[in-house]
């Protein structure tokens, strides 16, 4: 039960990046007041967490309806976490969770960012998407499990929802050094986690004998 909690703690908190996000919403909203901010905050987390729990409860069953394996969806998803945990060690922008430069140029001409960019892929990206099915889908036929999963991810989603409520301060206290300290210690984190997703999945895939 504990080591559920902390790998769908940790994995999760890797993937969504409540103090990244925070930084990058605190960006985008400069020129909103603190009820404004407020606002787009919360509505922003609630459409995230409609989509990561649409994943977490039918992910499984979409990715069977397209003919796609468990073992595969490990070692891709694996290959995914890892590439966004190896951006995170070198302070990188991890392209699976980040904007491109044209989305930050379309969502500063917005008044509201909750969907785009904050809710997806800030939030609900792909590396968060396929974080939550690898989870729900190691955790299969154990119903508690999946409800520590379940729990995990409300969990973080109200952890960076008080991050970007509290974005310019978080920024201020923990300056650019310690904002990339807190990332570079996830990374590595997430990075070992990718690994064993990918082991697991070679494994499972029948490619390596016993």
């Amino acid at each position: 039960m504990f080591e559920t909690a902390g790998l769908a703690l940790t994995t999760l908190f890797a993937t969504i990046g409540p103090i990244g996000v925070s930084a990058m919403f605190a960006a985008l909203t400069t020129s909103e007041n603190s009820e404004a901010r407020r606002s787009i905050a919360i509505r922003g987390t609630i459409i995230a967490a409609g989509i990561l729990l649409g994943f977490a409860l039918i992910g499984e069953h979409l990715l069977t309806g397209l003919g796609i394996s468990l073992a595969a969806l490990r070692i891709s998803g694996g290959i995914l976490l890892l590439l966004i945990g190896i951006d995170k060690v070198f302070a990188r922008s991890a392209s699976g969770t980040s904007t491109t430069e044209e989305e930050e140029r379309e969502a500063e001409t917005k008044q509201d960012i909750s969907v785009f960019p904050l809710a997806t892929p800030l939030l609900a990206g792909p590396g968060s998407m396929g974080a939550v099915i690898l989870l729900m889908a190691d955790a299969e036929g154990d119903l508690t499990s999946q409800i520590i999963v379940v729990a995990s991810l409300l969990t973080i989603l109200l952890l960076t929802l008080g991050a970007l409520l509290s974005a310019s301060k978080l920024q201020k206290h923990l300056g650019v050094t310690g904002m990339h300290v807190v990332g570079r210690i996830m990374g590595v984190l997430l990075s070992a986690l990718a690994v064993q997703f990918i082991l697991d999945g070679i494994g499972q895939s029948g490619l390596v004998g016993a």
